[in-house]
């Protein structure tokens, strides 16, 4: 039984991004803010994938020490694969991807909200939607309401 389903009844929302970057611009420098997120207790990350996709559309993984240029250490991500991302998973996300692109598959658990969400499912409650908001559509529609 993985460390996921150990913790079901207290279990937080979870999510995934999947985050292109040009495979000369990963340069690891968001790694200690995502380490200051799970030392704070904020999230736990779940699965930690990353790959490439070459200029000829074939998709690569790639280990942690490959991931990352220069001195970023990733090794506290060493372990983060709960099994919840598989090959289709990975296969779907790089169809998003340019080629020349490399990028991260990250699954976390959103713990901040753990008590809330156990809160409801005691309660009956279940989620039926959620969804996000890219932060450029919320600059854009900022934009035009300042235009208008």
């Amino acid at each position: 039984m993985s460390d996921v389903e150990d913790t079901t009844e207290e279990l937080g929302p979870i999510d995934y991004l999947v985050v292109e970057f040009p495979r000369n611009k990963l340069d690891g420098t968001a790694f200690p803010l995502l380490v200051d997120l799970v030392d704070r207790g904020i999230i736990r990350v779940l699965d930690l994938v990353f790959v490439e996709k070459d200029e000829d559309g074939e998709v690569h993984a790639l280990e942690l020490h490959e991931a990352a240029s220069g001195e970023v250490d990733l090794s506290f991500f060493e372990g983060a694969a709960s099994g919840l991302i598989g090959d289709d998973d990975v296969a779907e996300a790089a169809q998003a991807l340019q080629n020349g692109s490399a990028a991260g598959i990250l699954v976390f658990e959103n713990r901040w909200a753990a008590p809330f969400a156990a809160a409801l499912r005691r309660g009956g409650g279940q989620l039926v939607a959620s969804g996000r908001i890219p932060v450029q559509a919320i600059l854009a529609a900022l934009d035009d309401l300042d235009a208008a």
